[in-house]
């Protein structure tokens, strides 16, 4: 498997992780103290970090700085949709749609040199 997909894929599971930690207190703490909220997704956030950190240390092997962050955003818009939409049931707007668009649209800036083959 290639460093790129590899990095694809231990940042799609640190994003999971992530969104969880960030998000999920909102469906399964409500009425727990934000403390204990706390500590619960520092723990998940651990998780998060013992995947993320070898992510980026591979990725940065074949991507520049910028282009890394930027796969880490569109992957962090993949991931929070479904989130939200099937697990927070919030509905998915048009907003979502014109923010993918416009990262789309900066991923082929920062990539534009691997794409166009020079």
């Amino acid at each position: 498997m290639s460093r790129i997909m590899i990095t694809i894929f231990l940042l799609t599971c640190s994003n999971i992780f992530m969104t969880f930690a960030w998000y999920g207190h909102l469906k399964n703490m409500p009425h727990r103290s934000w403390v204990f909220a706390a500590l619960v997704s520092w723990g998940i956030a651990l998780f998060e970090y013992l995947i993320q950190v070898p992510a980026n240390r591979i990725g940065r092997e074949v991507m520049n700085v910028g282009q890394l962050k930027l796969l880490q955003e569109v992957i962090t818009l993949s991931v929070f949709v479904p989130f939200a939409w099937i697990y927070l049931k919030e509905k998915p707007t048009l907003d979502y749609l014109w923010a993918g668009l416009c990262l789309m649209g900066a991923a082929f800036f920062v990539f534009r040199k691997q794409l166009m083959g020079s």
